[in-house]
């Protein structure tokens, strides 16, 4: 059985920095590029970041581009999203997600597992 459960969310202050982690388990996670989503409250799940296999290339929505880094460390099976430079629309409940992919995508129809997500709030 695949899980993934994503960690470290909480409440911060506009500028602060948050790091979540997404540990995996019941797939091969060396194989498969890993997103991140998120989803504020009445909008709809948007990507954030993704990380292929190998952690050699990485994508990001322009939204996070260059405040935001994803990364991951194989031999542990988790994945990590370092936030940086948090603003007030960065709330929402963070999402980690598993795709069968080589490259990675954005494209959320294209992740095959998901996890039940961590609230991010950040206050102004």
């Amino acid at each position: 059985q695949v899980r993934l459960v994503e960690s470290g969310g909480g409440l911060v202050q506009a500028g602060d920095s948050l790091r979540l982690s997404c540990a995996a388990s019941g797939l091969t996670f060396s194989r498969n590029t890993m997103g991140w989503f998120r989803q504020a409250s009445g909008k709809e799940r948007e990507f954030v970041a993704a990380i292929t296999w190998s952690g050699g290339s990485s994508d990001y929505a322009d939204s996070v581009s260059g405040r935001f880094t994803i990364s991951r460390d194989n031999a542990k099976n988790t994945v990590y999203l370092q936030m940086n430079s948090l603003k007030p629309e960065d709330t929402a409940v963070y999402y980690c997600a598993a795709a069968w992919r080589v490259i990675p995508s954005t494209i959320e129809s294209d992740y095959t597992y998901w996890g039940q997500g961590t609230q991010v709030t950040v206050s102004s």
